[in-house]
């Protein structure tokens, strides 16, 4: 018979294991000596011990679920149980059920995790549809269409609710979604059917201008042509191709008939020099409106101007394009402050010039650091090739830093 602290060999050759309730019956062997029988269920038992080693710290530092933690407890809480090991068992015992512990807890702590996600994502979901409902009201067509875009790539990153809440809210974000384009589809018909509208008033218009470009009936002509330029102010504008194509045949038919009236009438001649005389110094006038400093009112000084210039009447031909061109050069000037504020107020122009400004500032600096490499390897054909890039990628730079700078810095 042979024996250690953990257990025992009888005469019979059946291997004991001591534990706290006594001797439990290890097995039996037949195959070699006691020492042997020993050693083998010690391996056993040592094999075990590296097991439960494993498990916990798989279940310290790994994502190892709750579920298959446990499994795994209960297997080896199995094998710990049969007594087919020599060894301090109640030890190993121990062992797994403060495993157990760490498993429960470990288990709690992501309920509670999961929980605070799930009030995290609903709570995201609810400001998005919160955020969706009020752009489905908007009136600005473009930015609140890319919102809405935007909106709907951050819904897809968050995780799912439950169900119920999850589709309650997606139905809500989604009725958002589609009542927006409903209302922008309807706006965009609306305009439309007004250009086709505006569109067959002006050919109605033009039809009867160039019906009038041949008669003599020189003021009850004139007279109809100054209603028939107010007609198609209140029209509204047609589609930007037809609207170019119907005025140019409105104004071409207007100056064929004025320009027969002012070759009948050379008379009026010196009125019409006249005429020139007052709209110079209302071109006079205009041109100390530039440069703009107050855009309300410099815009508010060329309306009145403009409708006293159309008070005035014809001028000479010849002279028509340059003192025009006057009135037309502040205009442009005005346009341009209008539209230089709007920039400067458009946070998407101001990104894109910025954007635009970092990206060409990166190829200036990339193409400086090839042209010194190039200079110091003695390639000068290169550096000079590169030089030349470097100088237009610079001078395109220095022209969106001044358009930055439009935007205030």
């Amino acid at each position: 018979m042979s024996s250690d602290p953990w257990g025992r060999v009888d005469e019979t050759g059946t291997v004991y294991v001591r534990t706290a309730d006594g001797e439990k019956v290890v097995g039996s062997w037949q195959a070699g000596t006691p020492e042997e029988a020993l050693a083998y269920f010690e391996r056993k038992y040592e094999g075990l011990v590296v097991e439960i080693g494993l498990l916990e710290r798989r279940v310290k530092t790994t994502d190892l679920s709750a579920k298959d933690a446990q499994a795994a407890i209960d297997h080896l809480r199995q094998q710990v149980d049969e007594h087919h090991a020599v060894g301090d068992l109640e030890a190993l015992a121990k062992r797994l059920s403060a495993l157990v512990e760490t498993v429960d807890k470990r288990r709690e702590e992501r309920k509670v995790q999961r929980a605070k996600q799930h009030d995290e994502a609903r709570t995201a979901k609810e400001t998005l549809v919160t955020e969706a409902e009020e752009l489905a009201q908007s009136e600005q067509w473009r930015s609140a269409g890319e919102r809405l875009r935007a909106l709907v790539d951050t819904w897809k990153g968050l995780p799912r609710l439950d169900r119920k809440s999850d589709d309650e809210l997606w139905h809500r974000f989604s009725h958002a979604r589609s009542a927006f384009s409903k209302r922008r589809k309807a706006h965009f018909a609306s305009l439309d059917a007004q250009r086709e509208d505006a569109r067959k008033i002006k050919e109605r218009l033009v039809a009867e201008a160039e019906s009038l470009s041949g008669s003599t009936d020189w003021g009850v002509t004139a007279a109809r042509y100054r209603d028939l330029m107010a007609e198609w102010k209140a029209a509204g504008r047609a589609q930007r191709d037809a609207e170019d194509d119907l005025w140019n045949r409105f104004r071409g038919a207007q100056d064929v008939f004025f320009a027969a009236r002012s070759g009948v009438f050379a008379e009026r001649d010196a009125e019409q020099a006249e005429n020139l005389t007052l709209k110079e110094e209302l071109a006079t006038e205009a041109e100390k409106l530039v440069p703009v400093t107050d855009l309300k009112a410099a815009r508010a000084a060329f309306r009145s101007l403009n409708e006293r210039w159309e008070a005035v009447g014809h001028v000479p031909r010849d002279a028509r394009p340059k003192v025009e061109g006057r009135m037309h050069a502040v205009e442009r000037a005005i346009q341009e402050s209008e539209e230089n504020e709007w920039r400067r107020t458009n946070p998407e122009a101001r990104a894109r010039a910025a954007g635009l400004t970092g990206q060409l500032q990166a190829a200036v600096d990339k193409l400086r650091g090839q042209v010194d490499a190039a200079r110091a390897a003695g390639n000068n054909a290169k550096a000079d090739k590169l030089a030349k890039e470097l100088e237009g990628r610079q001078a395109l730079l220095d022209q969106a830093l001044k358009g930055l700078e439009e935007f205030g810095g």
